[in-house]
């Protein structure tokens, strides 16, 4: 399969899903705030800066694996328990980036400043007692917990076999983001726990543990799981490393997140680790300097440098591209309903050369 250029259009497979959720998270955040404003108009606040995040954008990628792994595995594609599974994967993905937001301190989310920054200036503008920072941590860790317990309700209606899947995949993404902070505050990671920190964190989450859940949801998983992970692991880790691109050079404009920011939080990347590896004298220095949230523009500028000279985002694109075609070819040969087979290979392509 020949590779598509960063910037991979969104499939009709995954907007026409990405349309259902995005109107049952609506309509279950919309109801909510009505509810709790009736109480006291101050308590709709935490529910609609939740509405806030899950509007300013997001790929919806958790639900359309899902949805297609249901329907390859013989389910019905109007089943009103798939669209409420994947809004439940919504907001649980809008738990982890409220927190994830937190943890690394960054300012900016989709475009717009993230929730403990907006309620930390609020805070401030305000005039309230204690401490700004410590406020607006403290709310939007509630906005996070929030989209947590709201994600359980919608998988309320889920049997017993996909809210097991389900429960693993939570599981795993607090182990991967622990795997994240650590390898960040150890300002080091070497290949293999890169690797490890991108399975777990991003890979598993976004796609082969959607796909299980939608399995399960047929009745089929036993059977599925082996030729959906044969997709989904290494169409996982090609997706991560393209976020570990784009976190490093992607453009404001399309991921909604500062120029290398990335860089400044000192992630523990592939992309990151292969440079240390084969970097030496200034180029190894320049490099030692990421983690520093104070570093300038030209200093991102100088470590990106060092990542394109030392050959490491070339490997990481030929990575993604045989990562990629791994995964197709999986698919093709996988007992999935043809259908489903198209859209998981559309999917496949979005998710390896999108640009945000």
């Amino acid at each position: 399969m020949p590779p598509e250029p960063p910037g991979a259009r969104a499939p009709t497979s995954l907007l026409d899903i990405a349309h259902k959720v995005e109107a049952r998270v609506a309509a279950l955040l919309d109801e909510e705030t009505l509810r709790w404003a009736a109480i006291d108009p101050d308590l709709a606040d935490l529910v609609e800066s939740l509405a806030d995040l899950v509007d300013a954008g997001g790929k919806r990628l958790r639900p359309a694996f899902c949805h297609w792994a249901y329907v390859g595995a013989g389910g019905d594609g109007g089943d009103p328990v798939v669209v409420d599974v994947g809004a439940a994967f919504e907001l649980l993905h809008a738990f982890a980036l409220v927190h994830d937001d937190i943890m690394d301190g960054s300012d900016q989310r989709r475009g717009r400043p993230t929730a403990h920054i907006t309620y930390a200036v609020r805070h401030q503008r305000e005039g309230w007692r204690g401490e700004s920072r410590r406020f607006g941590e403290g709310v939007a860790i509630l906005v996070g917990d929030l989209a947590f317990v709201y994600a359980d309700m919608l998988m309320a209606a889920a049997p017993a076999a996909a809210r097991a899947v389900y429960d693993e995949l939570r599981v795993e993404l607090n182990i991967g983001q622990y795997l994240d902070v650590l390898g960040t505050a150890r300002g080091r990671a070497d290949l293999d726990t890169a690797r490890r920190i991108t399975s777990y964190k991003s890979g598993k989450y976004t796609v082969e543990r959607p796909l299980h859940v939608g399995a399960a949801l047929a009745g089929r998983l036993e059977e599925l799981a082996g030729p959906l992970s044969e997709y989904g692991l290494p169409l996982g880790e090609a997706f991560q490393l393209r976020d570990d691109l784009l976190g490093a050079f992607g453009d404001v404009t399309s991921t909604g997140k500062p120029v290398g920011d990335d860089l400044r939080e000192g992630k523990p990347t592939p992309l990151m680790a292969i440079a240390v590896q084969r970097a030496t004298g200034a180029a190894a220095a320049r490099l030692r300097r990421a983690g520093d949230p104070q570093l300038s523009d030209v200093e991102v500028a100088g470590l990106q440098e060092v990542l394109v000279d030392t050959g490491a985002r070339e490997e990481i694109e030929r990575a993604i591209e045989r990562l990629t075609n791994e995964a197709v070819d999986a698919v093709k040969a996988s007992p999935l309903a043809e259908e489903a087979q198209v859209a998981l290979a559309e999917l496949a392509v979005y998710v390896a050369w999108r640009d945000r």
